[in-house]
């Protein structure tokens, strides 16, 4: 980069307020009249308008806004003296382009000038025109100037009768498709669309195939209407992988005119400036010089006065060709200011007033160049979507600011609404150093600092810009961007505060998240609760990550062995897996931190088991086989699953090299006698083999059967802590050990330990009110014996009854159980099997059919899906075979499965599903995520999305998670450690018209609110349909916007990739293709309507 000398001298003036101004500043040219300047309007919005405004400010002028309908709650219309409403019942951009309209209100309220900003009537002459003939001073370039700069066509031939190259080009704007077609087949391709009568990329469109040039010259035209009232376009040769040069020029009445410098603009995505820096980096400096004198040259040519920039292309042979002049103040001015110390602004007011540049002391010899400067514009535009506008309420807003950093924004404030009709411009973001590497490394800082939430934004994709090697030491092109997709790995923000909050009111307007199954609520007090949930449950209901929990329990209990239930073939999910998946979850398990896996089969199916067993081994765990129990072994009428039966599976899994050797009592069936026959039969066949006892106390006769357990030769049983013992939990720790006190079993554990310990989960019990079985149940019953229901299976059993107005029927449903049972034959019942039993039982109670009602009309009855696959062989064969004819006259024609059922599936392919999961989730996706999603895909993204909308719940205590924070209520909640958020809850606010209500929170101290849609007021009010994700042929809105064209109807045949209709969004055009081939099933739009993101558009029926 090249040097330039610091001075600062004799650009005092402008900065000196007016009254300091006097006529004793003379220069050789002819006098023009001064006309002093005391009231200003800016006939545009945003931050533009704000930046005019500062400066009329600084000079003792007075200030006019202008506004729209839509424009009410904008920022500069409240930075402004006076504000003026304009275009009533006009469309939105339409308002701010109504010439009679804006012209009408200076005049009523005495205008001295008018600026035009840029965008909108910037470059329209005709507006320029309009001022002078009202006696308004027009902030810019004379009309005839406007007319010609603005008019591309004509600049093209002004510079070269000024002996600038131009890049190949129509002489004048083209008047149809043929006219572009023929300049096509003349020049060849890629050709480019520009507005005649406009820029900042609209109406620019590159064509670089033949077959896309109808739908570009469409768009283009389309979008520099929209913008600029006038949808002219001209025609050139697209020059590929050019530097964007311009320089910035400043004249006066008087024919000076004087060059600021240029900035390099290189940096774009559809044509429009992402960053811009001055000066440029590495330019070689004769180049340097030919572009200052060539646009000085032009602009004298056409008697320049005021701000304006001659922009260029500069090819890789060092050759620049002049492209467009922008008569007005540019997006990216704010560089130039910083490195030359000139207030391009005071020097148009002044300019326009009638001062010469030597009067303000801007002489070209004392401009001089100051370090560097960068400008990038932070938009509400997702880069992780193709740049798409995004819409709705900031909710958080908190800048970068500090040494060599400038902002200069205007909607940009915690509750402005973002909306679809303007430009996505949140903030310019100016960073300044003595060189691009320090100006980069400020911006990055600056960017780090930003908080933008409600609202996504392209910082992200910034911060990697900024990091970019070759921006940082080399030069880049206007293809930098398409040629680093790196940037396109952007970090996810976390947002964790604002996402909690959004949780928090979520249950404060809806209730909790997770199904209560009794009303109750849970205590208020707060005790800390050691995380343990099965897997799936873990995501379902808590919304919490499995695999953390284990990881966080694991660093925190290093020399405790853990241990988990494995379901063999079926790992730890409800359905068949391909056997690699099951190998490949215990592998990622045991590298987590699990040792022991407890594998057993819901049929006993040995098959599985085998299969789980194996996998369980090889990832290097301890292998626990675990036989799950029903029947009476000491009932010599219950033959099926008799002591024979139990031992021969105990031979096999012994001799298939199990570790240990387990009992799974899951309804509590063991009796003492049964107990002491099992147990003790195993033990003297297994001197050697560890054999652990699993039992639920639902008969209440729990404790006697583990103490005859223990008695028969077993070396672990299973209890719960005497608060949480009992019914269908686990027999009492507090009654094992107090029995085995003083006998040869004594367990070494203190009692005053049991209690202390017991009394911890006494109060945290209480927050579990609205799920604990004391609800409904009042004590243990031993019907078990009869019914055979498990533990667990039980409790829910009851619950269910109860929501679906049942509850004086679970007796019946009790007995329905132990009937369906023997429907299908008698089952050994664990989950899933038991689920199985119980669906059929609720089935039979619901339809008020029999055991026998049921065998007869078996043909003709609509089961419960899961009955019909286990009948079919989904979950494996049950001991004994299938119940016939029942089976055959269910399943009829269906398919049957013979064998394990996993052993005839392919096998998983992670890698696909890892892609597939980062496509959907991003880049940070972990081994443990693709082991949940191929375990439980559904509830995995209903997870993810979760998570997205409301962050890491698990930090919340169990009672604001489940009810929510009281009114006025302070709590505080660590993220982790060293970030500790201080809430409290302060309002809630009425129904909205969009279902929503706002619910007030303090932050830290600061206030936040966030929007939370009311379900049960939503569902009495009416709102357009969105697109289902996981649905290909639904089409959704990628953007909030307008409809402005459907391009096919109910019928019509496509093809993957047709174009289907086209939206509008913040001047920007995109056209909606179709996702898939199929011909379209329905067209929820119409022209005109307005949408929102991922609003439904159509449906395509493959």
């Amino acid at each position: 980069m090249m040097r330039y000398t610091v001075v600062r001298g004799g650009l005092g003036l402008l900065t000196v307020r007016r009254a300091v101004l006097s006529p004793r500043f003379s220069h050789s040219s002819p006098r023009s009249e001064y006309r002093p300047i005391k009231k200003v309007m800016v006939a545009n919005r945003g931050e533009i308008a704000i930046r005019v405004f500062r400066a009329c400010t600084e000079l003792g002028i007075r200030t006019v806004a202008v506004y729209s309908e839509q424009d009410t709650g904008q920022m500069h219309r409240q930075k402004a003296d006076e504000a003026y409403l304009i275009g009533k019942g006009l469309p939105p951009v339409a308002a701010y382009l109504d010439i009679p309209n804006i012209i009408q209100v200076a005049k009523d309220n005495n205008v001295d000038a008018i600026h035009p900003g840029y965008g909108f009537l910037s470059e329209r002459s005709d507006f320029a025109q309009a001022c002078v003939d009202a006696g308004v001073m027009f902030i810019g370039p004379s009309p005839e100037t406007v007319r010609k700069m603005g008019d591309k066509v004509e600049a093209r031939s002004l510079a070269i009768s000024a002996g600038v190259p131009v890049v190949p080009g129509t002489d004048s704007p083209i008047s149809c498709l043929q006219d572009a077609q023929v300049f096509a087949e003349t020049y060849g391709l890629p050709i480019i669309f520009k507005a005649a009568y406009g820029g900042g990329g609209r109406g620019m469109r590159v064509v670089r195939e033949y077959e896309e040039l109808e739908e570009n010259y469409q768009r283009a035209y389309s979008e520099a209407l929209s913008a600029f009232g006038n949808g002219s376009l001209f025609v050139e040769k697209f020059i590929e992988k050019p530097r964007h040069i311009e320089v910035q020029i400043l004249g006066d009445k008087y024919g000076n005119v004087i060059h600021l410098y240029e900035r390099d603009c290189s940096i774009q995505r559809r044509h429009q400036k992402v960053v811009e820096i001055a000066p440029a980096f590495q330019l070689d400096p004769h180049l340097r010089n030919r572009l200052h004198t060539d646009a000085v040259n032009l602009a004298k040519q056409v008697g320049y006065e005021n701000a304006g920039t001659v922009e260029f292309l500069v090819d890789r042979n060092n050759k620049h060709f002049f492209i467009e002049v922008n008569s007005r103040l540019q997006v990216e001015h704010t560089v130039t200011e910083e490195i030359t110390d000139v207030d391009l602004v005071h020097a148009q007011l002044h300019v326009c007033e009638g001062r010469s540049l030597p009067e303000l002391g801007l002489k070209q010899d004392k401009i001089r160049v100051n370090g560097c400067a960068i400008q990038c514009r932070v938009t509400t535009e997702d880069p992780a979507r193709g740049f798409q506008p995004d819409t709705g309420r900031i909710e958080v807003f908190r800048t970068g600011e500090g040494m060599g950093i400038r902002l200069d924004s205007a909607s940009a404030f915690q509750g402005a609404v973002i909306s679809p009709h303007y430009d996505s411009l949140l903030v310019k973001v100016i960073a300044s150093g003595k060189d691009l590497q320090t100006a980069a490394s400020k911006m990055s800082r600056a960017l780090a600092e930003f908080r933008v939430r409600g609202v996504k934004t392209n910082i992200p994709f910034l911060q990697n810009v900024f990091n970019n090697h070759q921006f940082l030491h080399s030069t880049v092109d206007t293809q930098f961007i398409d040629e680093n997709q790196e940037l396109f790995n952007l970090k996810p923000t976390q947002n964790r505060a604002q996402k909690l909050l959004h949780y928090l009111g979520h249950v404060m307007v809806n209730g909790p998240t997770t199904p209560i199954p009794v009303k109750a609520k849970p205590s208020s007090i707060d005790p800390v609760i050691p995380p343990g949930a099965t897997f799936d449950v873990a995501m379902r209901f808590l919304s919490e990550c499995p695999w953390k929990r284990l990881q966080e329990l694991r660093a925190l209990v290093p020399n405790v062995p853990f241990q988990m239930l494995l379901r063999g073939a079926n790992a730890v999910g409800y359905t068949n897996y391909p056997d690699n998946a099951v190998f490949k979850f215990c592998e990622v398990a045991k590298e987590n931190g699990m040792d022991v896996f407890r594998v057993f089969d819901s049929l006993n199916y040995l098959p599985n088991m085998l299969l789980g067993m194996e996998a369980a081994g090889a990832a290097g765990g301890v292998v626990e086989a675990a036989i799950s129990y029903t029947g009476d072994v000491s009932d010599p009428m219950r033959q099926k699953y008799s002591l024979d039966y139990y031992m021969n599976l105990a031979d096999e899994l012994v001799k298939a090299g199990t570790h240990i050797l387990c009992i799974k009592d899951m309804a509590g069936l063991l009796k003492p006698q049964s107990s002491k026959l099992l147990i003790g039969s195993l033990r003297d066949r297994f001197p050697d083999m560890p054999i652990h006892v699993h039992t639920h106390d639902t008969a209440g006769a729990g404790v006697a059967a583990m103490l005859a357990c223990a008695e028969a030769g077993a070396d672990v049983v299973d209890v719960a802590v005497d608060s949480m013992a009992g019914m269908t939990s686990q027999p009492s720790m507090g009654a094992m050990v107090a029995c085995t006190k003083g006998t040869e079993l004594d367990t070494g554990i203190a009692l005053e330990k049991v209690f202390d310990y017991s009394e911890y989960w006494e109060v945290a019990r209480g927050l579990y009110a609205p799920f604990d079985c004391t609800a409904t149940m009042k004590s243990g019953n031993a019907d078990v014996y009869e019914n055979e229901i498990p533990g667990g299976q039980y409790t829910n059993l009851h619950f269910q009854a109860h929501s679906m107005g049942l509850g004086n029927k679970f007796k019946e449903v009790k007995k329905a159980y132990v009937e369906a049972n023997k429907l299908l034959g008698d089952l050994i019942k664990v989950t899933p099997s038991s689920k199985i039993v119980g669906d059929l039982a609720q089935f039979m109670v619901q339809n008020n059919l029999t055991r026998a009602e049921v065998e007869e009309r078996a043909d003709e009855l609509s089961f419960p899906l899961s009955v019909v696959e286990f009948l079919q062989g989904y979950i494996g064969i049950p001991h004994g075979g299938f119940p016939e004819p029942f089976r055959s006259k269910v399943l009829k024609s269906l398919t049957r499965i013979e064998g394990r059922p996993g052993a005839s599936l392919p096998p998983m392919d992670f890698k696909a599903l890892e892609r597939g999961l980062q496509a959907a989730h991003g880049e940070d996706i972990t081994p443990e995520d693709v082991m949940s999603a191929a375990m439980y895909p559904k509830v995995f993204q209903e997870f993810k999305d979760f998570t997205a909308n409301f962050g890491p719940v698990d930090c919340l205590s169990t009672r604001l998670f489940l009810d929510g924070p009281k009114i006025a209520e302070e709590f505080e909640v660590e993220l982790e450690r060293g970030k500790i958020l201080h809430i409290k809850a302060l309002a809630l606010g009425d129904l909205n018209k969009a279902g929503q209500r706002e619910v007030f929170f303090e932050l830290n101290g600061q206030l936040r609110s966030v929007l939370v849609k009311d379900t049960v007021a939503m569902k009495e009010m009416k709102f357009h349909p969105k697109a289902l994700k996981s649905i290909k042929g639904q089409v959704g809105a990628p953007m909030p916007g307008k409809v402005l064209e459907v391009k096919v109807e109910v019928g019509s045949k496509v093809v993957k990739g047709q174009p289907l209709c086209v939206l509008s969004a913040m001047k920007m055009e995109t056209v909606v293709n179709s996702p898939v081939a199929g011909t379209i099933k329905a067209v929820h739009v119409t022209t005109d309507s307005s949408l929102e993101g991922d609003d439904l558009i159509l449906e395509i029926e493959e």
